[in-house]
């Protein structure tokens, strides 16, 4: 074991948020908003920043940190380069096969575990990470951002059920659940597979899993159960059962074809799951994953409700403005989106505080004790 020191893992964690910050720019340019031309430029890569320079950078440095050795951490280093290659303006194709490196390597990495720890959801995460190498591969050769974004979709939906397929072992699951989500796996891989050749049939496929997916999480996953404990649980717990609503959304609107190139409710499904579901999911876990990573602690606090509570309002506005059509109202939704993550990243900056004493870096160590604690309240009941 060799970990990286904090402050070079910071040094890692820079790129990705100059990739947030000019996707999220390059999104709203994307609507039409006046932007500098340094960010419209970028409208073509608004996806390839958030996916590959944010969040496969931030993810990459989060596996590389639980491995806990150095060369993992040429992952989330390699995405990082192609995000500031993108930004400076870069041959696209650059940024591409820099991000097909990393996902090899963070592939790698997860493969890795699994060997050694042969258990559900390692091998759910490698294939996230395989999906994630997929995609970066189909943008590198056939140039078109459109056709790596379902890959890229699963990447991200399947590295969050895997982490919350790992914490569902603290309650009990019936063996027909587990049976279940590997079937959801499975088709959620081949749908995002196939629309690379078929890709109506592909989408719909994988949507179908999609809303599969959000049944399961809504049914067994801990959060259902840990709303009740308060703190910083319950935000958790808020912000995935939530999450989980607008993944069953977005599935409803793909089951229409509405994920469909060119559809005319492509904006809302995406959004939907790609706002309403994973940056739930990011709102959620970044103060339990920023300890991790770093030497800072978040002190979290009911504060952290109001960006989680504009943001689904914002959201649920956009969404509405594209079933009606109302481009002005979606564009001013869209704005509230970025304003709703502006302020959780200063809350989140404003919250750090350096840690008083080493812990031991665990998923969600809050969240688990929750679900000990109610996995033997329900075993003496």
């Amino acid at each position: 074991m060799n970990p990286l020191p904090p402050p070079l893992r910071l040094l890692l964690v820079l790129p990705a948020v100059a990739a947030l910050v000019c996707g999220v720019l390059s999104g709203l340019a994307r609507l039409g908003l006046p932007m500098p031309d340094t960010i419209t430029r970028l409208i073509g890569v608004h996806g390839a920043l958030m996916v590959g320079g944010f969040f496969g950078t931030v993810i990459a440095l989060e596996r590389a940190v639980a491995l806990g050795n150095r060369w993992p951490y040429v992952a989330p280093l390699l995405s990082g380069i192609a995000a500031v290659a993108m930004i400076a303006g870069a041959p696209t194709l650059w940024a591409a096969w820099l991000l097909c490196f990393a996902a090899l390597i963070m592939s790698a990495a997860c493969a890795s575990v699994w060997l050694r720890q042969p258990v559900a959801h390692h091998a759910v995460l490698t294939i996230a990470a395989l999906l994630w190498l997929a995609g970066n591969l189909v943008w590198a050769i056939d140039g078109r951002v459109t056709l790596a974004v379902p890959l890229w979709a699963a990447y991200l939906l399947l590295t969050i059920a895997g982490e919350r397929l790992e914490l569902s072992r603290f309650m009990p699951t019936p063996p027909i659940a587990r049976v279940a989500f590997a079937i959801i796996v499975i088709a959620l891989t081949t749908g995002a597979l196939g629309t690379v050749v078929f890709e109506d049939a592909g989408l719909r496929l994988f949507a179908a899993a999609l809303l599969a997916l959000a049944i399961w999480l809504l049914r067994f996953d801990i959060a259902r159960h840990t709303i009740t404990v308060g703190g910083l649980t319950r935000y958790m717990a808020a912000c995935l059962l939530s999450g989980y609503v607008w993944l069953g959304i977005a599935a409803i609107f793909g089951m229409t074809g509405a994920f469909l190139t060119g559809a005319t409710l492509r904006d809302a499904a995406l959004h939907a799951l790609l706002l309403g579901f994973v940056l739930s999911m990011v709102f959620g876990h970044a103060p339990i994953i920023l300890p991790a990573v770093t030497t800072l602690q978040v002190q979290w606090h009911k504060g952290f409700y109001l960006p989680l509570a504009l943001l689904h309002l914002s959201l649920a506005v956009r969404v509405v403005a594209g079933l009606t059509e109302w481009f002005v109202v979606r564009q001013y939704a869209a704005i509230a989106n970025a304003v709703a993550l502006t302020l959780f990243m200063l809350l989140v900056v404003a919250s750090l505080r350096r840690r008083r004493q080493k812990t031991p870096i665990s998923a969600m160590p809050d969240t688990v004790t929750s679900a000990k604690f109610l996995t033997q309240t329900q075993r003496h009941s």
